[in-house]
């Protein structure tokens, strides 16, 4: 039997990005054909379509989702949520997020110091750290099965 799948919402085609599209990826979802799918949206869910962009920025201890627009430390919702999905939905085996999503991208992450320079590429989005924390195998979108 193949596994339950946790997939970003956006590459189910759930207009769910920060700007109200979505990220529908034809390639992935006929990879997927037979596996449960399970969409998520931390974003969406804590903060709504469209919303503001956020960046991770890391303070050398901790790496945070801050506002684009405000300034505001926007981590802590996204994190329940995380936590509270993957209680929620225990048999999930597989992760899926969007690549470059500051949420969902697994080693694709851009993060940023406090001064917003690119301190990396590869950074892992704040739910997609959450899949890891629960050993959950994680794939970027462009990288599962490719």
């Amino acid at each position: 039997m193949k596994p339950k799948v946790a997939i970003s919402a956006c590459l189910m085609g759930r207009e769910c990005r920060y700007d109200g599209k979505e990220n529908r990826d034809e390639e992935l979802l006929s990879q997927l054909e037979g596996y449960t799918l399970v969409p998520f949206c931390p974003e969406e869910f804590c903060y709504g379509t469209p919303r503001p962009t956020m960046d991770l920025v890391s303070d050398g201890d901790a790496t945070r989702a801050i506002s684009n627009l405000t300034g505001a430390d926007m981590s802590s919702p996204i994190e329940a949520y995380a936590e509270a999905f993957f209680d929620t939905h225990s048999d999930i085996e597989l992760f899926i997020g969007k690549d470059r999503s500051p949420s969902c991208g697994v080693n694709s992450a851009k993060i940023y110091d406090r001064d917003k320079n690119l301190i990396s590429t590869t950074g892992t989005g704040l739910m997609a750290e959450v899949a890891a924390k629960h050993q959950i195998e994680s794939y970027d979108a462009t990288r599962f099965g490719r």
